[in-house]
């Protein structure tokens, strides 16, 4: 498995895409903190909320969050692309743990880069608009909820790509889940509607980065949802991956 690893490692660090989204998704999450949270002090007559502000300097995530997505997309549909898979298969036969070693591998390399961009945009977002006062409890929860979030996106794209194996189908699909079905639910009438939304992929993923509570999730409890959603994702993609050709 160790071998697994490093080829995984390997192959994630040499691609360009890999360097230029996740360039992308930390200058999403900084220029967005640096540009709402000049403009909230700009436009403020006292100092801005504390909590405000730390929210102000995560809004980048909602953008990131796509960048995220198709980097887990390409992760895998890029060698169905190229045709590496082949090659891939034939030097791991068992599948699934070709498909572990790329999920391992994924999440490291995400996580570490989603919580310094969280953490920086935070640090720099906080010096601009200089609240009267935080919490570091808010702080703390904020940024690992970002970044945790930033991940889950990057590992949803991952097992759609996995599942859709095509690139752009993949990236539509994700860019559909993550951000433009979440707001269709949003609007579906009555009760139901409202428990459908609230549970609805994003909905409830990004109730750990905002630590806002629903009827029925809090912050935890949304993005456990969530990670239900990616599970779904995953798993489908995993099952399909055993019983299709390359």
């Amino acid at each position: 498995m160790i071998d697994i690893f490093r080829s995984e490692w390997t192959k994630i660090r040499s691609v360009r895409s890999t360097v230029w989204t996740l360039a992308t998704t930390a200058v999403l999450m900084l220029g967005f903190s640096i540009l709402l949270n000049a403009s909230a002090k700009g436009m403020a007559k006292g100092p801005v909320p504390g909590r405000d502000a730390i929210m102000l300097s995560l809004t980048g995530a909602m953008m990131a969050s796509i960048a995220m997505a198709t980097l887990g997309v390409l992760v895998i549909s890029s060698e169905y692309r190229t045709g590496g898979i082949r090659t891939s298969f034939m030097a791991v036969p068992q599948r699934m743990r070709l498909l572990t070693g790329k999920i391992v591998v994924f999440v490291a390399v995400s996580l570490v880069v989603c919580l310094v961009a969280s953490a920086v945009a935070v640090g720099v977002g906080l010096a601009i608009s200089q609240p009267a006062s935080i919490e570091t409890g808010e702080v703390a929860r904020a940024t690992l909820g970002a970044g945790l979030y930033l991940t889950a996106c990057g590992l949803f794209g991952l097992g759609l790509g996995t599942l859709i194996r095509h690139t752009p189908g993949a990236i539509v699909a994700a860019i559909s889940l993550i951000m433009v079905l979440p707001s269709v639910a949003g609007q579906l009438p009555g009760e139901w509607g409202r428990t459908v939304a609230e549970y609805f992929t994003t909905n409830a993923g990004l109730l750990v980065v905002s630590g806002d509570s629903r009827d029925s999730l809090g912050p935890w409890s949304g993005f456990a949802v969530y990670l239900v959603w990616v599970a779904v994702a995953t798993i489908a993609g995993a099952v399909l991956m055993r019983r299709r050709d390359a």
